[in-house]
Protein backbone atom coordinates (compact mmCIF):
# COMPACT_ATOMS: atom_id res chain seq x y z
CA UNK A 1 0.00 0.00 0.00
CA UNK A 2 2.80 2.34 0.85
CA UNK A 3 4.53 1.88 -2.48
CA UNK A 4 1.05 2.71 -4.15
CA UNK A 5 0.96 6.10 -2.40
CA UNK A 6 4.87 6.57 -2.97
CA UNK A 7 4.46 5.65 -6.57
CA UNK A 8 1.47 8.18 -7.01
CA UNK A 9 3.43 10.79 -4.92
CA UNK A 10 6.41 10.72 -7.36
CA UNK A 11 4.38 10.44 -10.24
CA UNK A 12 1.37 12.37 -10.17
CA UNK A 13 -0.84 10.68 -13.09
CA UNK A 14 0.08 7.12 -11.84
CA UNK A 15 -3.55 6.95 -10.20
CA UNK A 16 -5.35 8.32 -13.64
CA UNK A 17 -3.17 5.52 -15.61
CA UNK A 18 -4.55 2.74 -13.12
CA UNK A 19 -7.72 4.22 -13.19
CA UNK A 20 -8.10 3.97 -17.32
CA UNK A 21 -6.16 0.96 -17.46
CA UNK A 22 -8.50 -1.13 -15.13
CA UNK A 23 -11.64 0.58 -16.24
CA UNK A 24 -12.05 1.73 -12.78
CA UNK A 25 -14.90 3.92 -11.70
CA UNK A 26 -15.81 4.82 -8.35
CA UNK A 27 -19.65 4.82 -9.00
CA UNK A 28 -19.63 1.18 -10.21
CA UNK A 29 -17.33 0.09 -8.42
CA UNK A 30 -19.26 1.00 -5.36
CA UNK A 31 -22.46 -0.28 -6.78
CA UNK A 32 -20.53 -3.54 -7.30
CA UNK A 33 -19.29 -3.75 -4.01
CA UNK A 34 -22.53 -2.69 -2.46
CA UNK A 35 -24.74 -5.86 -5.08
CA UNK A 36 -21.89 -8.02 -3.86
CA UNK A 37 -22.73 -8.12 0.13
CA UNK A 38 -26.59 -7.60 -0.91
CA UNK A 39 -26.08 -11.25 -2.62
CA UNK A 40 -24.02 -12.53 0.07
CA UNK A 41 -26.47 -11.60 2.89
CA UNK A 42 -29.25 -12.69 0.48
CA UNK A 43 -28.11 -16.59 0.06
CA UNK A 44 -27.10 -16.29 4.13
CA UNK A 45 -30.69 -15.35 5.23
CA UNK A 46 -32.86 -17.51 2.27
CA UNK A 47 -30.63 -20.46 0.87
CA UNK A 48 -27.47 -21.50 3.59
CA UNK A 49 -29.79 -20.62 6.89
CA UNK A 50 -32.37 -23.18 6.04
CA UNK A 51 -30.29 -25.52 4.01
CA UNK A 52 -28.47 -25.88 7.51
CA UNK A 53 -31.77 -26.07 9.46
CA UNK A 54 -32.72 -28.81 7.48
CA UNK A 55 -29.44 -30.92 7.67
CA UNK A 56 -29.65 -30.00 11.64
CA UNK A 57 -33.23 -31.86 12.10
CA UNK A 58 -32.13 -34.89 9.80
CA UNK A 59 -29.15 -35.05 12.21
CA UNK A 60 -31.76 -35.14 14.88
CA UNK A 61 -34.14 -37.24 13.74
CA UNK A 62 -31.29 -39.91 12.54
CA UNK A 63 -29.70 -39.78 16.32
CA UNK A 64 -33.47 -40.25 17.53
CA UNK A 65 -33.47 -42.93 15.08
CA UNK A 66 -30.28 -44.72 16.61
CA UNK A 67 -31.96 -43.93 20.35
CA UNK A 68 -35.46 -45.63 19.43
CA UNK A 69 -33.49 -48.93 18.09
CA UNK A 70 -31.28 -48.84 21.24
CA UNK A 71 -34.69 -49.31 23.57
CA UNK A 72 -35.83 -51.69 21.14
CA UNK A 73 -32.59 -53.75 21.20
CA UNK A 74 -33.16 -53.32 25.62
CA UNK A 75 -37.04 -54.27 25.07
CA UNK A 76 -35.88 -57.22 23.47
CA UNK A 77 -33.08 -58.11 25.71
CA UNK A 78 -35.42 -57.33 29.05
CA UNK A 79 -38.06 -59.54 26.98
CA UNK A 80 -35.29 -62.29 26.63
CA UNK A 81 -34.23 -62.59 30.27
CA UNK A 82 -37.87 -62.51 31.02
CA UNK A 83 -38.79 -65.52 29.05
CA UNK A 84 -35.89 -67.72 30.43
CA UNK A 85 -36.93 -66.72 33.79
CA UNK A 86 -40.46 -67.96 32.63
CA UNK A 87 -39.10 -71.09 31.03
CA UNK A 88 -36.82 -71.92 34.38
CA UNK A 89 -39.73 -71.24 36.87
CA UNK A 90 -41.96 -73.64 34.62
CA UNK A 91 -38.91 -76.17 35.01
CA UNK A 92 -38.38 -75.91 38.09
CA UNK A 93 -42.47 -76.23 38.68
CA UNK A 94 -41.78 -79.18 36.39
CA UNK A 95 -39.31 -80.77 38.30
CA UNK A 96 -40.74 -80.34 42.20
CA UNK A 97 -44.42 -81.92 40.46
CA UNK A 98 -42.39 -84.62 39.09
CA UNK A 99 -40.74 -85.28 42.72
CA UNK A 100 -44.22 -84.84 44.28
CA UNK A 101 -45.32 -87.63 42.19
CA UNK A 102 -42.68 -89.75 42.90
CA UNK A 103 -43.12 -89.38 46.48
CA UNK A 104 -46.65 -89.75 46.12
CA UNK A 105 -46.16 -93.01 44.12
CA UNK A 106 -45.07 -94.61 46.64
CA UNK A 107 -48.20 -93.98 48.67
CA UNK A 108 -50.32 -94.58 45.69
CA UNK A 109 -50.61 -96.79 42.92
CA UNK A 110 -48.55 -97.01 40.08
CA UNK A 111 -51.82 -95.61 38.25
CA UNK A 112 -51.81 -92.79 40.00
CA UNK A 113 -48.16 -92.12 39.51
CA UNK A 114 -48.29 -92.56 35.80
CA UNK A 115 -50.97 -90.01 35.94
CA UNK A 116 -48.99 -87.60 37.78
CA UNK A 117 -45.63 -87.40 35.88
CA UNK A 118 -47.81 -87.50 32.47
CA UNK A 119 -49.56 -83.88 33.96
CA UNK A 120 -46.30 -82.83 35.24
CA UNK A 121 -44.79 -83.35 31.32
CA UNK A 122 -48.02 -81.74 29.67
CA UNK A 123 -47.67 -78.26 32.32
CA UNK A 124 -43.98 -78.21 31.46
CA UNK A 125 -44.86 -78.83 26.75
CA UNK A 126 -47.53 -75.78 28.05
CA UNK A 127 -45.19 -73.51 29.54
CA UNK A 128 -42.09 -74.16 27.06
CA UNK A 129 -45.15 -73.67 24.29
CA UNK A 130 -46.34 -70.21 25.73
CA UNK A 131 -42.59 -68.89 26.53
CA UNK A 132 -41.66 -69.98 22.54
CA UNK A 133 -44.83 -68.44 21.93
CA UNK A 134 -44.15 -65.28 23.50
CA UNK A 135 -40.39 -64.94 22.36
CA UNK A 136 -41.35 -65.41 18.74
CA UNK A 137 -44.40 -62.96 18.83
CA UNK A 138 -41.83 -60.01 20.38
CA UNK A 139 -39.26 -61.09 18.01
CA UNK A 140 -41.23 -60.63 15.03
CA UNK A 141 -42.88 -56.91 16.40
CA UNK A 142 -39.27 -56.06 17.09
CA UNK A 143 -37.98 -57.14 13.36
CA UNK A 144 -41.57 -55.13 12.02
CA UNK A 145 -40.77 -52.37 13.77
CA UNK A 146 -36.78 -52.27 13.48
CA UNK A 147 -37.94 -52.78 9.24
CA UNK A 148 -40.20 -49.68 9.62
CA UNK A 149 -37.44 -47.60 11.33
CA UNK A 150 -34.68 -48.50 8.92
CA UNK A 151 -37.02 -47.95 5.74
CA UNK A 152 -38.21 -44.31 7.83
CA UNK A 153 -34.81 -43.60 8.48
CA UNK A 154 -33.54 -44.63 4.76
CA UNK A 155 -35.91 -42.75 3.40
CA UNK A 156 -35.42 -39.46 5.29
CA UNK A 157 -31.64 -39.39 4.75
CA UNK A 158 -31.70 -40.13 0.93
CA UNK A 159 -34.68 -37.55 0.72
CA UNK A 160 -36.85 -39.66 -1.56
CA UNK A 161 -40.30 -41.51 -0.95
CA UNK A 162 -39.35 -45.59 -0.99
CA UNK A 163 -41.57 -47.44 -2.52
CA UNK A 164 -42.90 -51.03 -1.42
CA UNK A 165 -40.12 -52.90 -3.41
CA UNK A 166 -37.35 -50.63 -1.65
CA UNK A 167 -38.98 -51.32 1.76
CA UNK A 168 -39.15 -54.72 1.31
CA UNK A 169 -35.87 -55.13 0.10
CA UNK A 170 -34.41 -52.53 2.50
CA UNK A 171 -36.07 -54.65 5.58
CA UNK A 172 -34.86 -57.79 4.38
CA UNK A 173 -31.14 -56.47 4.06
CA UNK A 174 -31.07 -54.70 7.64
CA UNK A 175 -33.17 -57.94 9.38
CA UNK A 176 -30.47 -60.44 7.48
CA UNK A 177 -27.74 -58.11 9.63
CA UNK A 178 -29.75 -57.93 12.91
CA UNK A 179 -29.88 -61.80 12.92
CA UNK A 180 -26.06 -62.62 12.15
Amino acid sequence: MMTFLAAAAEQPGAFETIKTTFGLHGAFFAAQVINFFLVVFILKKFAFGPIQEILGQRRTRILEGEEKLKRIEKQLADSEATTAAAIAKANEDAVRLITEAKEGAAAFSEQKSQEAIASAQNILAKAEAAGNADRERISTELKREFGRLVAATTSQVTGKVLTVEDQARINEEALSKVGN
